[in-house]
């Protein structure tokens, strides 16, 4: 239904209020504000409120916190513990709890490397369980992660790669992180999603791969993704909506172009600057100049929430003292 970008739950809600004033039918939200983020849950319930919000049956947390742009140790610390909090609810609680974390995306592209520096950062465990033969232990559960790479570079899907790492190991869930998409520049490092309906590979700049979720591990998959990229046509939408604004004060209110912009909706102008760009190649995505500080503070935050969410005897004075 939705042309613009999105991988945002919470985004494609939002649109179809503004088409039809309307709530979702099949989809649950619920609010919540905190000193120094929202808090928004999304539940599609039916088939119905799956395909108006073209998002698989399932549960949506989304965390908006926007100082994250410029977070300092304490916001940072701040986020973690709200991750770790919503983690903790998704999670099996089981003490003998196996958790395969995987990171997706490209090393060597830096808006696209958010999973693999959550994983290089992320405290492992199962190798620990194995050599000692222990099946559980009252300070951490077992947790291995691996960061499989993209197609261009091994040649396979990473969903393969994953199903023989799950059939080997057996993990009670798999969780994975990936970088996402977002249809407003204000959102994009500053959204954190939680998913119960797992993720595709590739999905933020639009190169889907096969599905990574319940139905093809076999075991329940959650997703956490940050939009760090929109592409060229979302960037020039919110840079005409800006200019429009500025113009309310302006003897140009008065044109008919104007006006004309001014009743548009951002979906029509997203269709509209999509349909002329494209020709010339130049709808690309597009990110910040400060990516790798915020891609370096971002795997910090998520690998923190992971930590103190899958192991109850560490807290985050421990992550931050030992394993950054």
């Amino acid at each position: 239904m939705f042309q613009v970008r999105t991988d945002l739950a919470l985004e494609a809600r939002e649109m179809y209020r503004e088409n039809t004033k309307q709530e979702i039918p099949g989809v649950e939200v619920e609010q919540k504000e905190e000193d120094f983020a929202t808090v928004t849950r999304v539940k599609v319930f039916n088939k119905q409120g799956s395909e108006i919000m073209g998002k698989p049956e399932g549960n949506y947390i989304t965390v908006e916190a926007p100082g994250l742009k410029k977070a300092d140790a304490d916001l940072k610390d701040q986020v973690s513990q709200l991750l770790a909090k919503e983690l903790v609810q998704l999670i099996p609680n089981n003490r003998t709890l196996k958790t395969l974390i995987v990171g997706l995306g490209n090393w060597n592209v830096t808006p696209d490397a958010l999973g693999p520096q959550v994983v290089s950062k992320v405290l492992v465990t199962r190798h620990f369980f194995e050599t000692y033969g222990k099946e559980e232990d009252p300070t951490m559960t077992s947790v291995s992660a691996i960061s499989p790479g993209v197609m261009g570079t091994t040649g396979i899907e990473t969903v393969e790669i994953i199903q023989g790492i799950v059939e080997k190991i057996k993990p009670d869930v798999v969780i994975a992180i990936d970088a996402l998409a977002s249809r407003k520049m204000e959102r994009v490092h500053t959204t954190i999603q939680i998913s119960t309906t797992g993720i595709n590979p590739g999905s933020g700049v639009g190169n889907t791969r096969k599905e990574l979720s319940e139905k093809t591990m076999g075991v329940p998959v959650l997703a956490i993704g940050v939009p760090t990229v929109v592409d060229a046509a979302t960037l020039t939408n919110d840079t005409i909506k800006l200019v429009v604004e500025a113009l309310k004060s302006q003897a140009a209110k008065g044109s008919q172009f104007f006006h004309m912009l001014r009743e548009m909706s951002d979906e029509d102008k997203y269709s509209l600057i999509k349909e002329v760009l494209d020709p010339y190649g130049a709808n690309v995505f597009v990110t910040t100049k400060d990516i790798d500080m915020i891609i370096t503070n971002l795997s910090q935050i998520i690998a923190n929430a992971l930590n103190i969410a899958l192991h109850p005897g560490i807290d985050l004075k421990d992550v931050n003292r030992y394993l950054h």
